[in-house]
């Protein structure tokens, strides 16, 4: 067997099913275009809707080598040989083409002859009852019965979902060996050791089965087969897993250069290179495809692997940002196939940058966390195990670390209540990405789409136009005519249909007797524009010859928006750097928001430029062109992309100001840059880690904005008794004015909150050199009881405080408890005192050994929290 990389592995996978008639195609993004599931898990995710018989295919045979995530089994990366969050799966498809017969045989073919592998170590699996299967691995390829295994449903049995497409499969197993066995006397196939590896699995989708279980078979007979390419590498390669051949080991050594260690000599070490090798790897291809750092969804598996990766980089003594290191080793990995690694380089830099910048400061917070539980407890005592929890799946701490902070305070945790919050974890992720969970159902929208042919959009050129109307929908039914609320599909149209954060164009459609008000146009699936509205006039027919308009002076308004849209983009790059990316956009009539990557907020300096930028191409007057073009020339051009739009095989570009700006685009423009008018900023913020927003006006909307402020402006300068030049130094004046006032008026009340408490009070107890002080007082702010904690401190500076403030509205009690660090490195602890003082009032309540606070919603208690906090001072002391 001929060694090779996984790149040529690859290369021969597609070239081989190419010579058997497949269409190859690029892999599709990670984004999938299927609500039921969060990632592509597998090569067949992007063809369901042809297994499903939702849509008709193009070709009738497939191959792909697509790009997966998988995050269900996280926490094994770096512990098994096999576990990924992101692979490559080497597939192909027939869509009621070839069957069984065909690629049984070929699979084989591949296998021993393409590839090389020894068939004598090669196995098949099939379902029970498969003899079909059974009959073609024995008598057409000719593998022995004794190397065949009948397996039931839950190994040899696929579904779509529990009712829909699905039939038995056929998995392939190669036997690496007796060096790779458990060593039991039953080791053969299907043992959960690493002997007999399955590296392909061949899915046969002959039936249906019903909501009884019932399976009818399918009038067209269907083929999905999946191969993992790391697998595939390691048998080839001859390595003992996934991680020590070419698609890994590039990143690994490069992780290994920067924390000085060799790879082998301890199995804790490799392990956290493992996991920094593949989460960096799936971070980038994550990025690559749109994905960005979130609290949820897509963008919070995102944040995790980051933040797994930066954790286990600590751990391995790196303190310094690093990930961005690797990206030159995980493009060399993969090779040249994923240009988009390199087309988005600066982007993929960027984030990771800003979010192990951000994790740093999340790693302070974690830290605080467990530092404050930690607080609350004695020596020997046991941290609750959702706590552990919250710090590995919030803060990215991995058990092990909390586990080494909490033997240093001689404390335990409680695993058990830690596995039992990750099992949930587990089954959530489960249940998110579980391919079988995955079923997309026809909607009326989708078989319309797959019968009608695509709406003729003319809007680009024309304001309305004659059409035929060929489908009505209302109430989530097709119907042949209609009156009231309802959705029209015409052959044509001049209504631009929401899509790439251009809203929808709104209108009438009119015949003799017929007027309908269209107040949206949408496509609610692929290639289907629906235009929702109102009859007010007559009745609508199917078949019937309407005039479609839109509402022209609107779309003129969209239209400025939109091209604005681009030369703030063009003028961002200029001004913030290459790695500037579309995030998302919104354009209306009114307004435009434009979300772009960027790591910081926009200086006053920045937006005026950015601002200045763009209105000297508007003051120009430039044209702007679109151009029809194949996807490859447009890349030649270096237009630019939308991150996560998906595009087809021919684009329109979209060239506005001599070259200045250069995208893909499917919206409606100005013909130049004049017709823009002005364009303002009116507000920019962050709306997540590493991603900006832009909210800005231009055309009428600006006008309107100008005159505003122009009133605003008057009224302001009238009512302060300033000019306008001199109106920011006024308000300046006022707001330091307004500041030192607060200050004034708050140390006055801290005065009347003391008054003359201060030469009255009196420590309650005194224990080695240090006393005890506890007051009460009445309707005092959180901030305010700190406030006086610190001046009482300061009286008596060898002291523990505790304070109440009682609130004479709801008769609760905020509690404060303070010390310093000399009297805390004694064992003395403010968190234990309030924590416990707390409890007997029947509130809570902790934090550190200095500086705790608390409450109690019934005040009445507070002299059983004094008796307490007496109590815990003295055994403290003791």
């Amino acid at each position: 067997m001929e060694k090779r990389s996984g790149k040529e592995l690859r290369e021969l996978f597609l070239k081989f099913f190419e010579s058997k008639g497949c269409k190859r195609y690029k892999s599709f993004s990670l984004v999938p275009d299927d609500p039921t599931l969060l990632f592509t898990i597998a090569g067949m995710v992007p063809f369901k809707p042809y297994f499903l018989g939702l849509k008709t295919p193009e070709m009738t045979r497939a191959t792909t080598a697509q790009k997966c995530v998988r995050t269900n089994d996280i926490e094994n990366v770096g512990r098994t040989a096999r576990h990924h969050t992101f692979f490559e799966m080497l597939g192909n498809f027939s869509f009621g083409d070839y069957f069984k017969k065909e690629i049984i045989p070929w699979a084989w073919e591949f296998l021993t002859e393409w590839v090389g592998l020894d068939p004598n170590r090669l196995y098949a699996t099939v379902y029970l009852d498969d003899d079909e299967a059974y009959n073609i691995w024995h008598e057409v390829v000719g593998l022995p019965k004794e190397r065949i295994f009948r397996l039931g449903e839950d190994d040899n049995f696929w579904a779509a979902g529990p009712v829909g497409p699905c039939g038995p499969c056929s998995e392939i197993i190669y036997d690496q060996g007796e060096e790779y066995s458990c060593g039991k006397p039953t080791c053969t196939v299907g043992c959960d050791c690493d002997r007999y590896l399955e590296i392909w699995n061949l899915v046969f989708m002959q039936y249906n089965r019903d909501k009884d279980g019932n399976l009818t078979p399918l009038p067209k007979k269907n083929i999905d087969t999946g191969m993992g390419l790391e697998r595939l590498a390691s048998v080839v390669q001859n390595v003992p897993n996934d991680f020590e051949t070419d698609l890994f080991r590039p990143i690994m050594e490069e992780a290994c250069k920067l924390v000085h260690v060799k790879y082998g000599e301890d199995k804790k070490k490799d392990m956290a290179v493992k996991v920094i090798a593949d989460h960096t790897r799936a971070a980038a291809f994550m990025i690559a495809d749109g994905i960005l750092p979130q609290n949820d969804g897509q963008g919070y598996v995102l944040r995790r692997i980051i933040r797994r990766s930066v954790r286990y980089g600590r751990l391995l003594g790196i303190e310094k940002p690093f990930l961005t290191k690797l990206l030159p080793s995980v493009r060399a990995s993969v090779g040249d196939i994923y240009t988009e690694l390199t087309e988005h380089s600066a982007t993929i830099e960027q984030i990771l940058s800003t979010e192990e910048e951000r994790f740093g400061k999340t790693l302070a917070q974690g830290t605080e966390l467990l530092d404050a539980e930690l607080a609350k407890l004695a020596n020997g005592e046991v941290l609750n195990g959702r706590v552990a929890f919250e710090l590995y799946d919030t803060f990215g701490f991995p058990y092990e670390l909390t586990e080494e902070i909490c033997n240093e305070h001689n404390v335990t945790i409680d695993k058990n209540d830690f596995l039992a919050a990750l099992e949930e974890q587990r089954a959530r992720a489960r249940a998110s990405s579980k391919q079988t969970k995955g079923v997309i159902s026809k909607t009326v929208y989708t078989e319309l789409a797959d019968k009608t042919k695509t709406t003729n959009f003319v809007g680009y050129t024309e304001n309305e136009c004659e059409a035929r109307v060929v489908a009505i929908i209302k109430d989530g039914q097709t119907v042949q005519e209609a009156t009231g609320d309802c959705e029209i599909v015409l052959d044509k149209t001049p209504f631009y249909a929401e899509k790439g954060g251009q809203v929808g164009d709104t209108g009438v459609i009119t015949a003799e007797g017929l007027e309908i008000k269209v107040t949206n146009t949408a496509y609610p699936a692929s290639g289907l524009c629906a235009h929702k509205g109102t009859v007010k006039t007559g009745t609508v027919k199917v078949g019937e010859v309407v005039k479609a308009s839109i509402y022209v002076e609107r779309r003129a308004e969209i239209r400025r928006h939109h091209t604005a849209t681009h030369l703030l983009q063009e003028a961002l790059t200029r001004v913030l750097g290459p790695h500037v990316r579309q995030a998302g956009s919104l354009v209306t009539p009114t307004f435009l928001r434009f979300d772009f990557n960027h790591f910081a907020p926009l200086t006053a300096e920045q937006t005026s430029e950015v601002e200045q930028i763009v209105y000297e191409h508007v003051l120009k007057a430039e044209p702007v062109t679109t151009e029809i073009m194949s996807l490859e020339d447009a890349k030649k051009t270096k237009a630019r992309a939308l991150f996560d739009e998906k595009y087809g095989d021919t684009v329109r570009v979209v060239t506005a100001g001599f070259d200045y700006s250069c995208e893909l685009c499917g919206g409606t423009h100005v013909t130049n840059t004049g017709e823009v008018g002005l364009v303002s900023i009116i507000k920019e913020e962050g709306i997540g880690s590493g991603v900006r927003r832009i909210t800005a006006v231009c055309g009428k909307a600006a006008q309107l904005l100008i005159q505003r402020s122009a009133v605003a402006m008057s009224f302001v300068t009238s009512a302060l008794g300033t000019s306008t030049d001199d109106i920011c130094d006024r308000i300046t004046e006022m707001l330091e004015e307004k500041r030192l006032l607060e200050n004034y008026n708050k140390e006055l009340k801290i005065k009347a909150a003391l008054g003359d408490i201060l030469g009255k009070i009196k420590p309650v107890e005194n224990a080695k050199g240090v006393d005890l002080i506890i007051e009460k007082f009445e309707d005092i702010s959180p901030d305010m009881l700190l406030i006086i904690s610190d001046r009482i401190r300061q009286k008596f500076p060898s002291s523990i405080v505790f304070l109440a403030a009682v609130a004479k509205e709801n008769n609760s009690a905020i509690l404060v408890a303070a010390t310093s660090e000399e009297i805390a490195k004694t064992g003395a602890s403010a968190g234990k005192l309030l924590k416990e003082s707390a409890l007997a009032m029947g509130g809570k309540g902790g934090g550190r050994p200095t500086s705790a606070q608390g409450g109690a919603k019934d005040a009445s208690k507070l002299d059983e929290g004094f008796a307490k906090a007496r109590e815990v001072f003295k055994e403290m002391m003791a």
